[in-house]
């Protein structure tokens, strides 16, 4: 198994040995370096240099790369190696993918170009296109490829086998033929496996699965990857909704579903695009995040008129000063452990209706039961350096109070947003930031007034 580490050091030797060739003079060396490259390394070389060596580098791949380098590069960065390209460029690179990184491609042009690059291809190319684009591109049907092998129930083995020896090639990722009636109708797949072990007499439905359930067209991405995940495919029929076959995924499309989520689910959380380009210029990446960080000035504004109608109480009670800070800390740390689960199961699909109220009990108990015990370590702290018992119930009181409120807003928030159609991962870890802020320095102050003025 190959480590993440081993990858790692592969890559920093072949960009420091690029960046040697280049700065050597001739280009021809750094040329074969590159080429002799998979085009999956290309592109995270390409990557992982900053935007003037990366039109250097694009400019020695060649031709026959392109594509497949085009195709593994994220869309921002392909963008800005595209911009230049001519219709005609395009085209080439469009007509080399597979059906499905085809679409993906042509989905990531300029929308000025995209009827010309459309209309630019062969007849049966933009047919198969067509059929893709036709979906939405987080369905089924927009990842499916339509380099389908299809076969009739009624005939032998052997039958199949010199059809197979007449196709003279079959995709890639092919693991079983499908089986279909004369009207295209799915009726089950027939593996690779017992094509080779029967004796060729044997009829094709005899030997066919006809349990194997086809993926419908209309179904979303993650959950795809879900029944990927579940059955170990390889790959899967996608049908429409009178079970016609339309095409069919394979695990690669999968894999890639698998870490655009990731992605955006890490870097959401920091209100960051999932496509953002570690390179790019300083501008671009300077407007994107600066919403972000307007939004959390509000919040914090928010929190700091808060703390300003305990002034008094701050005046007269230093210690409150001191301390506040560690109940919204610690209510913001407990509400992104919930938050965190609660957002991964929805994206798992395990979260429904009917076990949020459990959930939410079991989550606000955690809370609870971490909040009395760190109460009581908090208030000894406190105590003590104080010399103020009081002071320690305060704060222990508090500490309570946030943690299950904490608890309660980490299984509430991403339900409420997802309910509003808006991404949990990316506005959840604000507003609860902002509730725990809240909620801490309320419950501590609001006590701390009661109690010790």
């Amino acid at each position: 198994m190959v480590e993440s580490t081993d990858i790692t050091e592969k890559t920093e030797q072949q960009l420091l040995a690029l960046s040697v060739a280049i700065e050597s003079g001739p280009l021809h060396h750094a040329e074969g370096m590159i080429n002799a490259l998979h085009p999956a390394e290309v592109a995270h070389l390409l990557e992982s240099l900053p935007a003037p060596e990366r039109i250097v580098v694009w400019a020695l791949v060649c031709k026959d790369l392109q594509a497949e380098v085009l195709i593994n590069l994220g869309d921002e960065i392909r963008q800005t190696l595209i911009k230049d390209m001519t219709p005609e460029q395009l085209v080439e690179v469009a007509e080399d993918l597979e059906v499905d990184d085809s679409a993906d491609f042509v989905q990531s042009l300029p929308d000025t170009v995209i009827d010309q690059v459309l209309h630019s291809l062969d007849s049966q190319h933009r047919k198969m296109l067509e059929s893709v684009l036709s979906f939405p591109e987080d369905s089924a049907g927009g990842m499916m490829n339509t380099d389908t092998i299809t076969i009739r129930p009624e005939v032998t083995l052997d039958v199949v086998l010199r059809y197979l020896r007449l196709l003279g090639d079959i995709p890639k990722q092919t693991d079983h033929l499908i089986v279909v009636d004369r009207e295209n109708r799915y009726l089950g797949i027939l593996p690779l496996s017992q094509l080779l072990i029967n004796e060729p007499n044997n009829i094709v439905e005899s030997l066919m699965d006809n349990k194997v359930e086809a993926i419908p067209s209309d179904m979303e991405d993650n959950d795809v990857a879900m029944v990927f995940e579940d059955l170990d495919l390889i790959s899967a029929p996608v049908v429409d909704g009178n079970n016609m076959l339309l095409g069919r995924i394979t695990v690669d499309d999968v894999v890639d579903v698998i870490r655009e989520e990731a992605d955006h689910s890490v870097l959401s959380m920091a209100g960051l695009n999932d496509e953002e380009d570690l390179f790019a210029p300083v501008l671009p990446s300077s407007q994107r995040r600066t919403i972000w960080l307007g939004i959390n000035l509000v919040t914090a504004f928010l929190a700091s008129w808060v703390v300003s109608n305990f002034e008094s109480t701050l005046e007269q009670v230093v210690t409150v000063a001191i301390l506040m800070n560690v109940v919204a800390s610690m209510g913001g740390i407990a509400g992104s452990q919930t938050i965190t689960l609660v957002i991964r199961s929805m994206a798992l699909g395990q979260l429904s209706r009917s076990n949020r109220r459990w959930v939410f009990n079991k989550e606000v108990i955690v809370g609870l039961f971490n909040g009395i015990i760190w109460a009581v370590v908090v208030a000894l702290i406190a105590s003590i350096w104080f010399n103020d018992y009081s002071i320690g119930l305060v704060i222990a009181a508090a500490l309570i109070i946030n943690l299950v409120f904490a608890a309660a807003s980490g299984v509430a928030i991403p339900i409420i947003l997802k309910k509003l159609h808006i991404d949990p991962a990316i506005a959840g870890n604000v507003i609860l930031t902002t509730i725990t802020d809240i909620v801490g320095l309320l419950a501590f102050l609001g006590l701390a007034t009661m109690f010790l003025l």
